[in-house]
């Protein structure tokens, strides 16, 4: 497949985030539309396509920017057989971190795991950023910045993104510095705030954080709960290949104790930051010819609206699994024969787990498998 801005990007409006009132949405990303697993792993091998051949010599680390683009670092870092870590905004056991904040997001402060990187910066000869959108470059920069004071040893740095729409004074900024960009799609952005603008944001907002009418909703359907047998977190420096085969374990997992013989149309949801585990399930899934799709919760507040054009129209606001004070969202949610949540929160997920149902239940949703990792 070619791809274009023409065939990838829809644009949404930011809701009360004055930093960027347009959101630009990938419709093959999985993130935010559901899509066609096969159509969003294709989309990130072409990425890791462009610099496939570029860096054979070098041992390469892979860092994903969460939430977006953690499906999108694992699976390059898999083509390119490398180490995965993922940026994160949860607290990981025992770490100490490196702090740093992206532009433009309504959920700024972001976080390596500072432990790993100790450990492993030593081995390393690059760093590939992958990101689903690079804008300015400012965010990558600040910690590249960050890493250049803790780590004196001379390491070299490149990016990856599926849409790049750095103007000439940025993409100038990054040749000056010696790091190198790749990408699928240009964009030009000039357009897009006065896109997102003429939207009427009039779509259908669910309110499904209740907790009496969350709870009835799972009294009223119990969802079979699975517990994985093995656990990885990315958050921490891993083996692209071993987190593969650490999904290939939760997919015999779920399906070693579902009857799959039934359902035809499948959704695997991913929540917020655990999303490639989600997509390598739903491909599997796919692979025995089911008609699967594949979303992930997340944090970001988009706004929904009935014109025919707009990216979402429905939307559901929900408890996180990670911290029940946080709101986060899922957009155009559908009726299926059988919905898979997977997940890798830790401790109390029970109101978490309650909107949730709300949400799926609503839309005629009855068959809801739970997977915690």
């Amino acid at each position: 497949m070619v791809y274009t801005e023409q065939n990838l990007v829809r644009i949404a409006k930011r809701e009360n985030n004055p930093k960027r009132t347009y959101l630009v949405v990938n419709r093959f990303q999985g993130k935010h539309i559901p899509v066609k697993p096969h159509e969003a792993l294709a989309m990130f091998c072409a990425l890791a396509d462009t610099l496939r051949t570029s860096f054979e010599e070098e041992r390469l680390l892979v860092i994903g920017f969460a939430e977006t683009a953690t499906a999108i670092g694992v699976a390059v870092a898999a083509e390119l057989g490398a180490d995965y870590i993922q940026t994160t905004r949860e607290l990981v056991p025992d770490a100490k971190y490196l702090y740093f904040s992206e532009e433009h997001s309504h959920a700024t402060e972001q976080k390596l795991v500072k432990n790993d990187m100790d450990t492993a910066l030593g081995n390393i000869d690059r760093i590939l950023f992958v990101e689903d959108e690079v804008t300015t470059g400012r965010t990558i920069l600040n910690i590249i910045e960050i890493l250049k004071k803790q780590y004196p040893k001379h390491l070299k740095y490149c990016v990856a993104s599926i849409l790049n729409g750095m103007d000439k004074t940025a993409l100038d900024t990054y040749k000056d510095c010696g790091i190198e960009l790749f990408w699928l799609v240009k964009t030009e952005h000039v357009a897009y705030t006065q896109i997102a603008a003429s939207y009427k944001g009039n779509g259908v907002y669910v309110d499904c954080r209740d907790n009496a009418a969350a709870i009835h909703a799972t009294e009223q359907v119990k969802p079979k709960m699975i517990c994985a047998k093995k656990q990885m977190n990315a958050r921490r420096i891993v083996s692209a290949a071993l987190y593969q085969q650490y999904c290939e374990s939760l997919y015999q997992d779920l399906t070693s104790q579902i009857d799959l013989k039934r359902a035809q149309k499948i959704l695997v949801l991913g929540t917020e930051e655990f999303m490639y585990p989600a997509l390598y399930t739903a491909s599997k899934l796919e692979m025995q010819g089911k008609n699967v799709w594949f979303h992930a919760t997340t944090r970001s507040p988009i706004a929904v609206s009935e014109e025919r054009d707009y990216p979402f129209h429905t939307r559901y606001e929900l408890v996180s699994f990670y911290d029940d004070k946080r709101k986060t969202y899922v957009y155009d949610l559908q009726t299926y024969d059988m919905v898979v949540v997977m997940t890798d929160a830790q401790g109390e997920t029970t109101k978490g787990i309650c909107s949730l149902m709300q949400a799926l239940r609503s839309c005629g949703n009855e068959h809801i498998i739970f997977v915690f990792s």
